[in-house]
């Protein structure tokens, strides 16, 4: 679904992803007919502006991830202001590209967007994380025991925690791809996390980012 208040662009971009031999289920204008139409349209990506006329992209990430959780959300934006990045991506996109970017680039954003990749225009992605490493050193609130991941899972979730792909954790560890997706929702939905973002600022906070690993984050 592609969500954004200019026409010329939105159909552009609808058509463009039509053209690639995506299923486009629907467009919409604003934020209340995005929310409106997401549960019936059944999107696995939404492609969202953070400037729409009667809401924020933002609040709009937030009400799709609440409303309709099996959608994606691709910021598609002309900003490139830390703020709305930081926010969105609190919000629950998994990823974020400027309007600048490429056909082949976006194309590629839609596509790992599909599959749980964090996919960010180069230099956000150091944004994003430099700012859950900063929230890691704060004090954290509360306590309790943290839920046991395998020793499998835990490798895993160290090499998503460098921007690995799916495809690239599969030919490290000699997997198929859909061993290593069926691992990382198994760690999902243990430590009770909704997409990959939410993977990576988990590992930072538990120490298990290694900045030295092959294939940071793209």
């Amino acid at each position: 679904m592609v969500v954004d208040d200019h026409p010329m662009w939105r159909d552009a971009v609808a058509r463009d992803l039509a053209e690639a031999g995506y299923d486009v289920v629907a467009t919409a204008a604003d934020g209340a007919q995005a929310l409106r139409v997401a549960g019936a349209a059944r999107p696995d990506v939404v492609v969202l502006d953070l400037q729409l006329p009667d809401a924020s992209g933002v609040d709009v990430t937030r009400g799709l991830r609440a409303a309709y959780p099996a959608a994606r959300v691709l910021v598609l934006s002309a900003s490139g202001e830390q703020q709305d990045v930081l926010d969105a991506v609190k919000a629950g996109a998994v990823g974020y590209l400027l309007k600048s970017a490429a056909l082949p680039e976006f194309l590629d954003a839609v596509r790992r967007t599909a599959d749980g990749d964090p996919v960010f225009t180069p230099g956000l992605a150091a944004l994003v994380l430099g700012e859950f490493r900063r929230l890691a050193s704060a004090p954290a609130a509360g306590g309790g025991d943290a839920p046991t991941l395998t020793e499998r899972e835990t490798e895993i979730l160290r090499m998503v925690a460098t921007g690995m792909s799916y495809k690239q954790i599969a030919s490290r560890l000699v997997l198929s791809h859909r061993t290593v997706q069926n691992h990382v929702q198994n760690s999902l939905g243990k430590l009770h996390l909704h997409n990959r973002v939410e993977l990576v600022r988990y590992a930072i906070e538990h120490g298990l980012a290694d900045a030295s690993e092959p294939g940071g984050a793209q």
